[in-house]
């Protein structure tokens, strides 16, 4: 059930009101080879989008062309954040506009404790939230800000690979499998922090194979398969829809 409007990168599908982050067009290749063809879709300010689909659909390397990290190689289209173009930038620069990524081996610097990794977070501008704010959101940080970083636990080292982005003042999260690993019990406890940050005014971007976890979350959800976009709309649509789901999402 894909839209088969245009796509307007000014206008969210679900919306006329005017788009925060907009990718148009997107086409990426590692090497020769198509890994995301001509995907476009829309982000309001504040809002959660679940990025969905198998494995292989395309969504990390989607999440990557947008934080312009320069693997998948972007070939052609648009990258809009709060109208500057992240198509034009390398990654440090698409940094400094506000996008972070928090990849799925979370990359924690080993040697260094949980503040010292926040602390190098913070090191150059433009800088986001204070420790002490930091650790109010995740007091087991602050708990543990003098352990190491790396023998914390799975949720933990998750909390702080999120903790060590909005350390930096960013305006769109990308998350890759945040839930991977993680027990129903510290998921949960990550999605409040996630709701807690989309109240700040913070827009998030999830790649997640916990799919249910991750539309209950999501306000809309965009669906790929095979690099190409199949579905964009209402997250709970997904959820209500036993077909859409089994096709593309095998739930």
């Amino acid at each position: 059930m894909l839209d088969q409007r245009p796509f307007d990168k000014n206008a969210n599908h679900a919306s006329t009101a005017p788009a925060f982050l907009s990718v148009w067009g997107l086409e990426a290749y590692y090497g020769e080879s198509y890994i995301v063809q001509d995907v476009s879709f829309n982000v309001h300010e504040g809002e959660i989008l679940a990025l969905l689909g198998r494995n292989g659909a395309g969504k990390t390397s989607t999440l990557r062309t947008i934080a312009r990290l320069g693997s998948p190689e972007l070939k052609h289209g648009e990258i809009w954040l709060d109208h500057a173009p992240l198509h034009t930038m390398k990654a440090h620069q698409a940094a400094g506009a506000g996008i972070a990524l928090v990849p799925e081996d979370r990359r924690i610097i080993a040697g260094l404790t949980v503040e010292e990794n926040l602390k190098l977070a913070q090191i150059a501008p433009p800088v986001g939230w204070s420790l002490e704010r930091i650790y109010e959101l995740f007091p087991r940080l602050g708990e543990r800000k003098w352990q190491e970083g790396v023998t914390l636990s799975g949720g933990e080292q998750q909390m702080l690979a999120i903790a060590r982005a909005l350390a930096r003042d960013i305006k769109v999260l990308l998350l890759d499998e945040p839930y991977e690993g993680l027990a129903p019990v510290i998921v949960q406890e990550i999605a409040k922090t996630l709701n807690i940050i989309r109240e700040q005014g913070i827009t998030t971007v999830i790649v997640e194979q916990n799919a249910v976890a991750a539309l209950k979350l999501a306000d809309r959800a965009v669906i790929l398969d095979t690099g190409s976009v199949v579905y964009d709309g209402s997250a709970k649509e997904v959820l209500d829809d036993e077909k859409l789901r089994a096709e593309y999402l095998a739930i």
